[in-house]
């Protein structure tokens, strides 16, 4: 089979959707199909496209043995939400060109957020003569509205129109959790043509090993029980309630120490908050590339996954989750909904409320005193679920099996 991976984010970036992206192609192409990935030139987080990037409308590169495709994009992301619309427009038009580069296809997969990319896979499709599969990680504009960040109305009607016609107008539509596919069927898409690629871990590279002790001792916290975030700092996520919940902690339990590894634009706000409240049990460590994380999952005992207490975050499925678990780290998930259930029921975390530093608090108090048994239980578990159910091996059969029965069924009509 021949695939176009069309998306806004691509490795050297770091984050979800880039590793999604790459691992997905390299477990394609291992198993004897072609993949190119159409993207923009890296951008993310600071909005600096990098020397040997800039002053290029598009470059082609292998990466790491996958084909890459890069074409010109306005980097945006602190910007004002225009200058934010303008970049996600800049790579939607500029993609074109890496369309016409592109090799003869079968399929065009192209990613979601942000929407406006669908206009280039659905006509890119037409173009190719290719099947549109239309991967949708999270409801927009919905969820630009309910965080408070898109208020204009015109542009969200038009916004919501857009997305009603590409759900109507792609082949399939893949989605990131359960609570997203079923909100494609109540949309009017048949469930046969709706099929779940949730976010996954590489089982090989984040699996359990022994504490790194010269990192425990670079970053001054020996014999303590670190719960450590790992991932972006960003207004979603309500890590506010986390440093609030540190603050309620660091006296009862001082023991228990809060790391931060990531970037992000409340990263300011948050070591602000950290050093008005004398917090001496946080440290915010910087990013690291994602080569280092096995390092980072080694030292924390508990992993947080964090979520603002907003109704649309109920059917979530974060990322973080995945290598956490894979690496033999339960999970203090601060959230409700789809991934809570999760994880409870394999019994490899333990459940907060969302944006309640008293209730996090004391999550954290009772996961202090669970029994070694009990940890190392954990730990098997959610090591089993992410081998079982989030291997990129996994999730990669179901994309085939989901193309497959497709094409089946219309050979037989």
């Amino acid at each position: 089979m021949r695939v176009i991976y069309l998306c806004q984010h691509f490795p050297p970036e770091t984050g979800a959707p880039q590793i999604r992206v790459y691992e997905v192609s390299k477990e394609l192409i291992s198993r004897g199909h072609q993949v190119e990935v159409l993207t923009a030139f890296p951008h993310h987080p600071h909005g600096i496209i990098p020397e040997e990037y800039k002053g290029k409308f598009y470059m082609y590169e292998d990466w790491d043995g996958i084909p890459v495709h890069r074409s010109w994009i306005y980097p945006s992301p602190k910007g004002s939400f225009w200058k934010r619309l303008a970049s996600y427009f800049s790579f939607t038009f500029s993609a074109f060109y890496s369309l016409m580069k592109a090799k003869p296809t079968d399929v065009i997969i192209c990613n979601s957020p942000p929407l406006f990319l669908g206009i280039t896979g659905y006509l890119g499709a037409k173009m190719k003569r290719a099947k549109f599969v239309f991967n949708v990680a999270d409801i927009w504009p919905e969820s630009a509205v309910e965080l408070g960040i898109l208020k204009n109305k015109s542009f969200i009607r038009l916004a919501e129109w857009l997305e009603r016609f590409l759900y109507k107008k792609s082949w399939k539509i893949a989605t990131a959790t359960e609570g997203i596919k079923d909100y494609m069927i109540r949309k009017g898409k048949d469930s046969s043509d709706v099929f779940l690629l949730p976010n996954g871990v590489n089982t090989e590279t984040f699996k359990p090993i022994t504490k790194d002790e010269s990192l425990l001792s670079e970053i001054g916290i020996q014999g303590k029980k670190v719960f450590m975030y790992a991932g972006a700092l960003g207004y979603a996520q309500g890590l506010d309630s986390v440093l609030e919940a540190a603050s309620l902690l660091k006296d009862k339990q001082p023991d228990a120490h809060f790391l931060f590894v990531g970037d992000g634009q409340e990263r300011e706000k948050l070591v602000k908050m950290k050093e008005d409240l004398g917090l001496e049990n946080v440290t915010f460590y910087g990013s690291v590339p994602v080569s280092e994380m096995p390092r980072m999952f080694s030292i924390a005992d508990f992993s947080v996954v964090s979520l603002r207490n907003i109704e649309l975050f109920k059917g979530a499925r974060p990322s973080k989750i995945f290598p956490a678990i894979s690496s033999g780290v339960p999970v203090l998930y601060c959230g409700d909904g789809e991934s809570a259930a999760i994880l409870e029921e394999y019994n490899c975390g333990k459940i907060a409320p969302p944006e309640n530093p008293e209730g996090i608090a004391h999550a954290i108090s009772e996961l202090m005193t669970i029994s070694s048994d009990e940890y190392q239980a954990m730990s098997e578990y959610g090591r089993k679920l992410a081998i079982e159910q989030y291997s990129w091996k996994s999730i990669v059969d179901e994309i085939l099996d989901n193309i497959e029965i497709k094409e089946k069924r219309k050979a037989n009509s």
